[in-house]
């Protein structure tokens, strides 16, 4: 069975281009769901937004985390969507990524 904690570790491998922190320490995923699916196998529902919403890297992000979301085995399925609801701010970074970039 895959948990949301195998397909946060997985994000956790996914950088944002510009700037050198996971996109999970970034606060940049809002929301993960796993769904087991009726032949075997799970779905995954990934909403991420970008740090400002003019960044022209959603798609490269996009297929970044899907692409290494399809290689966690029990998933068969990833749904990744951008979404800029609530916006994207320096709160929602976690410490570790405010100190590696810096800022505290």
């Amino acid at each position: 069975m895959v948990t949301t904690d195998d397909v946060y570790a997985e994000l956790r491998q996914v950088y944002d281009p510009e700037i050198p922190v996971n996109i999970v320490d970034l606060g940049l995923v809002y929301g993960c769901a796993v769904t087991p699916l009726e032949d075997g196998g799970n779905r995954i529902d990934v909403k991420f937004t970008l740090t400002a919403p003019g960044c022209g890297m959603g798609d490269v992000l996009r297929e970044d985390i899907q692409g290494k979301l399809m290689t966690v085995p029990g998933i068969i399925e990833a749904d990744v969507q951008v979404v800029f609801d609530p916006p994207w701010s320096l709160q929602m970074m976690s410490d570790a990524a405010k100190l590696q970039l810096g800022m505290m």
